[in-house]
């Protein structure tokens, strides 16, 4: 492929892009040099003469969100934060690519290289990701603004390729985009027609652009994305126009452009070019420069976006001033939630119970916590994937989040599980204080897993609902119930998974996902269908260590009894029959074993003290991870086996969840 060797201004900036990425990946002999060769015009375009950005102060509130979905290209933003001036993404970052420590890691990370925005690594979650910055700009805005001063006004930018148009957590978060009409959208899709495999001829025929208009996008097309930066600029100045639907430019590229040998193949896609093939590279590009080297003309210009950035935060910082003279309640409250604190006394709403008050399932009392929440947090947003009412998530404070109504809190994301957890995320990180929360069944996890895992990762802010958390659950049968589900979200490094027992420990669950969230990590509540009694003993201070001890015995106990969720009311009537016979039985309750695993060993040893190891586990849920806790001498009473088809009842009573097989097991254990 011959390529005109002159270097416009214009063309040497894109050939910088082009040759710190080339460099970095052969440097690292791994990455993906391909993308950002062939997405450096569109890249380019926008960041030098749309994107408002501060590059010395990557958090200053109204900055645009750029988001590269397709990540495994970040060298194409780590070469454009270096030019722009980025303090986190240095030359010598640069060259340590991929390196342990860097500043520069495989995949953007925002919790690892301030100005990076969200964590794009599966392919899909960063379009999905802006779908939930876009969210939250536009509640922000309709809540905020004035019709004299626009508090809230930026713009969400994404690149992303064909491998994010095949994913199906794209679909369902762009579906919900169109459907929301969110006008401050804007993604560049880099149409380059190559994946891993080959030509996307093997596997993805389809007309994405008329995709996209059937989900209610703006849909542009730029023929000749390689060189055309005129038509480039023109298409987003158009995007930009329009302000009731989102805009994806279809920007049609060649991989790996200037590579002689390997553009336009699958060779260039995630492999370093060889210097044989970046000596041909660099004459055919016509780049003299050595490796690493920027052209000072191309710094100079690139590096022009600190003072714009210095102006555009200025400007607003003006704005700011303004608003707080005009709308100080307003800007009380905008303050607040920037700072990321939580109202004095915001937990005092929520309720505790008493033995006598009425049995209700842990799902209701969900309810009544987020409804006691939403008044005194403003912050609280979200909804449920169309199970709102089995779900019981809806603010009664609040209309539904729609276009024209963007003020509104709940969120209605239809059935859309993994682009529900992946917009949720987005909202998170969007800087604002929000605190989203999400919700579905829990065995739909399953569906989502791959964006609650990035909310853990990333560390996003997210409270995950999930209800209908065990056989009992009943008649849809093992389709629907979860059994191993639990299991499998503990495994999650900093995702708090909490099991509450009652009322109470469901306010102690809310208090810790609340808090949670001020501190940027992820909470999920696995909620009953049943009605669960209410006990003597539980607390919402005993809910955050994680485990505490809910009945105890006089003396060292003989045994242990330790419930989560709604056998915990069973172990405590199972500890009655048992002390009534001469045994002496503490139950613990243990919603949450990371919380407990963060305890002071003096503690851990006063709940369960190692001098005590008759213990017998009971959930409904299999067995695996409960040999920690119960030890050699223990056992369970689980469900290693899919549930079934029949009433809740019936189903807790034939898998062994009763008093009589609790009774029997743990004397078994005695001898």
């Amino acid at each position: 492929m011959a390529v005109a060797t002159t270097q416009s201004l214009e063309d040497l900036c894109i050939n910088s892009i082009r040759f710190l990425a080339i460099d970095a990946v052969e440097k690292a002999k791994s990455g993906h040099p391909g993308l950002p060769m062939g997405a450096a015009p569109m890249a380019f375009v926008l960041w030098d003469k749309f994107l408002r950005i501060n590059p010395k102060n990557p958090k200053w509130f109204n900055r645009d969100r750029f988001v590269l979905s397709a990540g495994h290209g970040c060298m194409l933003q780590y070469a454009l934060m270096y030019l722009s001036g980025f303090d986190s993404v240095t030359l010598d970052e640069i060259k340590n690519f991929r390196q342990w420590n860097s500043k520069t890691p495989g995949h953007p990370e925002n919790f690892e290289t301030p100005g990076v925005e969200v964590t794009t690594g599966p392919l899909g979650q960063g379009i999905a990701n802006a779908v939930g910055l876009a969210i939250a700009e536009a509640h922000l805005a309709a809540k905020f603004n004035k019709p004299d001063s626009t508090l809230v006004d930026h713009y969400t930018y994404v690149i992303l390729g064909d491998g994010c148009n095949m994913e199906g957590v794209s679909g369902e978060a762009c579906s919900l985009a169109g459907h929301l009409g969110l006008g401050k959208l804007i993604a560049l899709y880099d149409d380059n027609h190559i994946s891993i495999d080959g030509s996307t001829d093997i596997s993805f025929t389809e007309d994405v652009s008329k995709r996209f208009e059937a989900y209610g996008w703006h849909v542009l097309h730029v023929e000749n994305g390689n060189t055309d930066l005129d038509a480039i600029a023109k298409a987003i100045e158009e995007a930009k126009k329009v302000t009731d639907k989102p805009s994806m430019i279809k920007v049609t590229t060649t991989i790996g452009y200037g590579s002689p040998n390997k553009a336009n193949t699958a060779g260039v896609h995630g492999a370093a070019l060889g210097d044989a093939e970046i000596k041909l590279t660099r004459e055919n590009l016509g780049w003299t420069y050595n490796s690493f080297e920027v052209p000072d003309d191309a710094l100079g210009h690139m590096r022009k976006a600190v003072e714009r950035g210095a102006s555009y935060e200025t400007e607003w910082n003006e704005t700011w001033a303004q608003y707080k003279t005009k709308y100080a309640a307003e800007a009380a409250e905008f303050e607040r939630l920037l700072s990321g604190k939580l109202p004095e006394g915001w937990d005092k709403v929520l309720p505790t119970y008493k033995p006598e008050d009425k049995a209700l399932a842990s799902r209701k009392h969900s309810e009544i916590c987020l409804n006691a929440l939403a008044p005194v947090l403003p912050e609280l947003v979200g909804g449920s994937a169309d199970l709102t009412h089995s779900n019981l998530t809806e603010l009664e404070i609040s209309g539904d989040f729609q276009k024209g109504a963007y003020q509104n809190r709940n969120i209605h994301f239809g059935v859309r599980e993994h682009g529900m957890g992946a917009i949720c995320n987005g909202i998170a990180l969007h800087g604002s204080g929000l605190i989203p929360y999400g919700a579905t069944f829990l065995v739909f996890t399953d569906y989502m897993r791959g964006a609650i895992r990035l909310s853990a990762l990333a560390q996003c802010g997210v409270v995950w609902v999930m209800t209908h958390d065990s056989i009992a659950l009943g008649e849809d049968g093992p389709t629907h119930q979860p059994v191993e589900t639990v299991a499998a979200l503990r495994a999650i490094p900093g995702l708090t998974v909490l099991r509450p027992a009652d009322g109470t420990e469901t306010s102690g669950a809310y208090k810790v996902a609340i808090e949670n969230a001020q501190a940027n990590k992820p909470t999920l509540l696995a909620l009953s269908r049943q009605n669960l009694p209410n006990l003597a003993g539980s607390s919402i201070e005993g809910v955050a260590k994680g485990a505490y001890t809910v009945v105890d015995c006089d003396g060292a106990p003989d045994l242990i009894l330790i419930g989560t969720g709604s056998e915990v009311g069973l172990c405590v009537k199972a500890a009655e029959e048992l002390t009534a016979g001469g045994t002496k039985v503490r139950v613990v309750s243990m919603p949450a074993w990371d919380l407990f695993e963060a305890q002071d060993a003096a503690y851990k040893e006063s709940v369960l003290p190692k001098a005590v190891t008759k213990r017998l586990s009971v959930e409904a849920g299999i067995s695996m991870g409960w040999c920690k806790y119960v030890g050699s001498d223990g056992d369970t009473v689980s469900i290693d086996r899919f549930g079934a088809s029949a009433p809740g009842g019936v189903c807790m009573e034939k898998f062994g969840f009763t008093v009589d097989n609790v009774v029997a097991k743990a004397k078994a254990l005695l001898g």
